[in-house]
């Protein structure tokens, strides 16, 4: 029930509207996407290019802040009290007491200039410290690497970073060098600054919440000085590299700059979605208009649609009719509705039409007036049963395929119909090929009814193509096990066709041969039996084709039956000359018949001409 009710709605116009629909929208989608993620990269990009030049102009101020403290330091450094101080020191006069707390004032009114420097402290070469006035150690206070820094730096201030002992300080040492002992190591001055110092302004670090923003300042060592961010968040931030940074679940880009003053690194920090803000307005517009022209491609689908399926259909529903009462030619569609093509496959519908009742005509005609031998007679019995079941598998067909299917039948059929017709003039034999190819058509017209269920395979030795044969002697067979055989079986089957030589010389034999359910010994001797006898009807079922096939046979190849008849008390296949029948319940049926070969030699006679016999008979 399931497949069924699919396949109601599995119909051309159907199949038109779902497939031009899902093409305009794959193509929507396709350019929706493109559309979207360019225009989503550039904001992005534009974002972190302003990103890039604001943690430049935060970069600048550092440096700016840096090279103030700098400066201070460096007139400290080179005062004239202090070089003095430092020079009497280092030729080994120790400062007196007035003399250090002298260097208080000096402190003070240089720390005036400056609201980020919370100390200033000023050492010997020696690391012994005068200011402030107590004892204690330069290398105590400052590690021997930084120490060593400042030595190679000549006078240079070097920025330590965060104080180790005070952590909320940030300390910066350089060497003093004595002027006057041509720039030789006096002492060493050291400063300590608040961290808040590196806040680059106060309008920057209250914009930045607002915008989204967010300020990293880290030294040498990477530990945080300054940030909006919590320390762990900082931390983290400091350790990912790359532009991409992920806090807390949130994806931030990240645009790095590093100080060649301090060799400390500034980060700025922007959430990803604040960079694409405007990105959501664009998607809606995009999806509004995905939305529009879906509708409008289906609709104009379905309107094109519909006028190409409406005449196609007028002429199923006319094909339909035909199962009524003869075939009827369909009215002509308005050229300003369908299409060339569907005019055209309608006028050839009507052509069809025309020609196949005349066809019908003329060979209704020649049955009626058709008067012959007991041969003819024989074959004329055969013709209609076979147009019978022949116009059966075409009305099959039209109930299950459809009019796509209708060329191919038509073919197949006027085939059929030459073939069978053509008896009528006379022309009683054929090739082997013939009857061959005449059976394979009519297997074709019956798979069309039977769909999948039915397989077959035809076989000929080489040189046998060409031997005659009496028309119609195949497909009967070949009927018979579709009928009682294919139809009869759960699931596919195969009908096989073979033509070999026999091992009586001279003959050459036919076997058509299912895979059906089969017959017991009983049916088989009945079936025999019933092919004996002349039945009058030609009703599915009554055996009619069997019986006429073996009265051909004997009329055509008597020497056949003859001997046939000799050999009988050797075992032969039930028996029975002419028609052979083998058979077991489950494992299919074969029929079987022997055919005399011209021109070769049989129990040392030479064979006649195949018919020569049956015509004199």
């Amino acid at each position: 029930m399931r497949w069924t009710s699919l396949a109601k709605w599995n119909t051309l116009r159907n199949q038109m509207l779902i497939g031009f629909l899902l093409v305009m929208l794959i193509i929507l989608t396709v350019v929706g996407g493109i559309t979207f993620n360019s225009v989503s990269t550039l904001l992005k990009n534009n974002a972190e290019r302003h990103i890039q030049q604001t943690a430049v102009q935060a970069n600048g101020r550092l440096d700016a802040l840096l090279d103030k403290v700098d400066t201070l330091t460096t007139q400290i450094a080179t005062n004239d009290y202090v070089q003095k101080l430092l020079l009497r020191e280092a030729a080994g006069i120790p400062s007196g007491f007035n003399e250090r707390q002298s260097l208080l004032q000096i402190a003070n009114s240089y720390m005036a200039y400056s609201s980020g420097i919370q100390s200033l402290e000023l050492y010997t070469k020696d690391y012994r410290r005068l200011f402030p006035l107590d004892e204690i150690d330069l290398g105590s206070r400052v590690d021997r690497d930084w120490i060593a820094a400042a030595d190679a730096a000549k006078g240079r201030l070097v920025w330590v970073g965060i104080d180790p002992r005070q952590p909320s300080m940030v300390l910066a040492i350089r060497r003093v060098s004595l002027i006057d002992r041509s720039y030789s190591a006096g002492g060493y001055l050291t400063v300590h600054l608040n961290r808040d110092y590196f806040v680059m302004n106060d309008d920057l670090a209250n914009e930045a919440p607002r915008d989204g923003e967010f300020m990293l300042l880290a030294d040498g060592k990477g530990t945080p000085i300054t940030s909006d961010l919590s320390l762990d968040d900082a931390r983290s931030a400091l350790e990912q590299e790359g532009r991409d940074v992920r806090l807390g679940g949130e994806e931030l880009i990240a645009v790095r700059q590093s100080s060649s003053t301090s060799g400390w690194t500034l980060v700025l920090l922007t959430p990803v979605h604040a960079t694409t803000e405007g990105i959501s307005v664009l998607r809606t517009a995009i999806l509004v208009s995905v939305g529009i022209g879906a509708f409008l491609f289906a609709l104009l689908t379905l309107l094109l649609s519909t006028m190409m399926t409406r005449p196609i259909l007028k002429l199923m529903k006319t094909m339909r009719g035909a199962r009524l009462g003869g075939l009827k030619p369909n009215p002509s569609p308005a050229p300003a509705v369908a299409a060339l093509e569907i005019r055209e496959l309608n006028n050839t519908y009507n052509q069809m039409v025309t020609d196949m009742n005349e066809l019908i005509r003329v060979v209704y005609e020649k049955e009626l007036t058709q008067s012959r031998t007991e041969l003819k007679a024989l074959q004329a019995q055969i013709n209609p049963h076979f147009l019978f079941n022949t116009l059966e598998a075409f009305y099959w067909s039209l109930e299950d395929k459809g009019e796509e299917e209708l060329a191919r039948i038509v073919v197949a059929m006027s085939g059929l119909f030459r073939y069978v017709i053509g008896g009528a003039s006379g022309d009683e034999w054929v090739t082997v090929r013939d009857e061959l190819e005449h059976a394979e058509r009519y297997l074709q017209i019956m798979q069309m009814r039977l769909g999948d269920r039915l397989s077959w395979r035809i076989e000929a030795d080489s040189g046998l193509e060409e031997v005659p044969i009496p028309k119609l002697l195949v497909q009967p067979l070949v009927e018979n096990a579709i009928l009682h055989g294919v139809e009869n079986k759960l699931g596919p089957g195969t009908v096989t066709i073979e033509v070999a030589r026999s091992e009586r010389p001279g003959y050459a034999v036919v076997v058509v041969r299912d895979d059906g359910p089969g017959m017991d010994e009983e049916k088989v001797a009945s079936l025999l039996k019933g092919a004996e006898g002349r039945p009058a009807g030609s009703s599915r079922g009554t055996g009619v084709a069997m019986a006429n096939v073996q009265r051909r046979l004997k009329l055509y190849f008597p020497e056949a039956e003859a001997e046939g008849e000799r050999e009988g008390d050797e075992g032969r296949s039930q028996g029975q000359p002419g028609l052979r029948i083998e058979s077991e319940p489950g494992r299919g049926t074969t029929v079987s018949f022997e055919i005399a070969l011209p021109g070769e030699k049989s129990d040392g006679k030479t064979s006649e001409k195949p018919g020569e016999e049956g015509d004199r008979a």
